[in-house]
């Protein structure tokens, strides 16, 4: 795969403090991610810092699916690759991507999924897509909904950010058999987008609340 282990630990220990103090973010239930095993993280997309938002709220390292052309850049690439982003082409069925995740999962890693295959442009919830149900039902391992919410003006760069961890939600919890079809991958996208709506719900009505 080509993560660093070391450059991954060197590069949270940076981002931390200074994302603390850029987006305030304030982590809810990232216990619920399991301390051990082959898993699925599957989270909403609002910005190119969501990757270390999430990475930063978690102790286990996490591995990302990243849009083919940010690897265009050979430095930024090697750069995104020993961090855990690895290749995908949007909008193509990107088999050789699919594979790559499944492979972390079986080597006993955390594969984080943007459920939605891209970032919204208006901070509303998208459509999901089915990759991560996919990826879920062929591995037959849990998948944890994350929900990252902007708390205030959205149009602030830095505006604060709450990052929600839901509970597992486990093959037979969202009905992923190994052999199921298309219909079962929409059920299960939606049922994981509706945890990640009831998330974004509650933390909207929580925190914009509070100011």
């Amino acid at each position: 795969m080509g993560q660093s282990k070391v450059l991954y630990a060197i590069g949270r220990a940076v981002c931390i403090p200074i994302f603390k103090l850029l987006y305030r973010y304030k982590p809810i239930n990232n216990h619920t991610v399991p301390a051990e095993g082959g898993c699925i993280i599957a989270c909403n997309h609002l910005s190119n810092s969501d990757p270390v938002l999430l990475g930063a709220c978690q102790k286990r390292r996490l591995f990302f699916m990243a849009k083919i052309e940010l690897f265009r850049n050979k430095f930024f690439g090697a750069l995104i690759r020993g961090l855990g982003a690895f290749p995908v082409e949007r909008g193509a069925g990107d088999g050789k991507a699919i594979k790559t995740g499944e492979d972390l999962i079986r080597e006993g890693n955390v594969m984080t999924i943007f459920i939605e295959g891209g970032r919204t442009k208006t901070g509303e919830l998208m459509r999901p897509r089915s990759g991560c149900a996919l990826v879920a039902q062929q591995m037959q391992v849990p998948v944890i909904p994350a929900c990252i919410t902007v708390i205030g003006n959205k149009k602030y760069l830095f505006a604060k950010r709450v990052v929600h961890f839901g509970e597992p939600l486990y093959p037979e919890q969202l009905g992923l058999t190994p052999d199921g079809g298309r219909r079962e991958l929409k059920e299960a996208s939606n049922r994981i987008m509706d945890e990640i709506r009831k998330m974004r719900e509650q933390d909207l009505n929580e925190y914009c609340k509070k100011g």
